[in-house]
């Protein structure tokens, strides 16, 4: 039977996992309620070994990390590149930074989104397959931003490539009316874990000009309908993998949680081995 788990990005920003406080949530604390996070800090700068290890000292056994891949090795870095160490050395640093989560058997997968320039041509498929080379057999899952990978006529051969180099193609939930969002495309290409992400569909937000444009494109909240039609094309993939993870990252109103927690409801999900809860204080008034 597959397996589904939820999850959200980052775990400090979802104040509905503690009540509503105004202040950042303790991982420890997350892992009251989901049984794995995506963290996308490791996108900006790769993280010191010791602060993996902290991590781990925070959550059981059976919790799981996505790691999302540092803009170097995503491209988004490209014009850039003279001031960047050789790619091969910024992978080698990585894979020993995130050592730790693999040596623990606590990493779920490795997060690739590529920019929106990082188009379906023969020289992104090279690099694609350097990927693979320089990642060894660690789980990857690759999220394109360009709707040239999952055209008519071109999603399929994509996926098929996803199957031959042992990657998760991500299932994007996005905005699809607009020129510069891509398709969902929930396809399984690897046996051990399918992944969709949810970006939310605030179109008007999308592609929001100024500086508020990241807060913009994430503002929404599902419907409980939207939720309970995921929960039917989750229900029903096939072939299926091992294990389906959805990521929620409709957080820019804190609707991230609440929305995972309404899936779960939805799906009848019970996640065993999170972090024991502490009991809730009884109000004598």
């Amino acid at each position: 039977m597959m397996k589904v788990s939820l999850g959200l990005t980052t775990w400090s920003e979802h104040p509905a996992l503690i009540d509503g406080a105004h202040r950042p949530v303790k991982l420890s604390e997350y892992a009251q309620y989901l049984p794995t996070v995506e963290v996308d800090t490791s996108f900006y700068a790769i993280p010191r070994q010791t602060t993996v290890i902290k991590w781990l000292a925070e959550v059981p056994a059976n919790f799981q990390f996505i790691m999302k891949a540092n803009r170097a090795m995503t491209k988004h870095l490209n014009g850039f590149a003279d001031q960047q160490p050789p790619l091969a050395d910024v992978f080698a640093q990585y894979r020993e930074a995130i050592a730790p989560l693999t040596a623990a058997g606590q990493l779920k997968t490795i997060l690739f989104q590529f920019p929106p320039y990082f188009t379906a041509v023969p020289a992104n498929i090279d690099y694609l397959q350097t990927v693979r080379r320089l990642m060894g057999s660690l789980p990857i899952a690759v999220e394109f931003r360009h709707a040239s990978w999952l055209a008519h006529g071109v999603a399929g051969p994509t996926a098929a490539f996803c199957r031959d180099m042992g990657f998760t193609l991500v299932a994007a939930d996005e905005p699809h009316t607009t020129a510069t969002s891509i398709p969902f495309y929930l396809r399984t290409t690897s046996p051990a874990l399918a992944m969709i992400r949810l970006h939310g569909r605030n179109v008007t937000g999308w592609n929001h000009p100024g500086k508020e444009w990241r807060q913009r494109r994430t503002l929404y909240r599902y419907s409980k309908q939207e939720l309970t039609g995921l929960a039917k094309l989750i229900q029903n993939l096939t072939p299926q993998p091992e294990e389906i993870t959805v990521i929620f990252n409709n957080n820019s109103a804190r609707d991230a949680a609440p929305n995972a927690l309404q899936l779960q409801k939805i799906m009848g999900l019970h996640f065993e081995g999170l972090n024991k809860r502490p009991p809730k204080q009884l109000s004598l008034f």
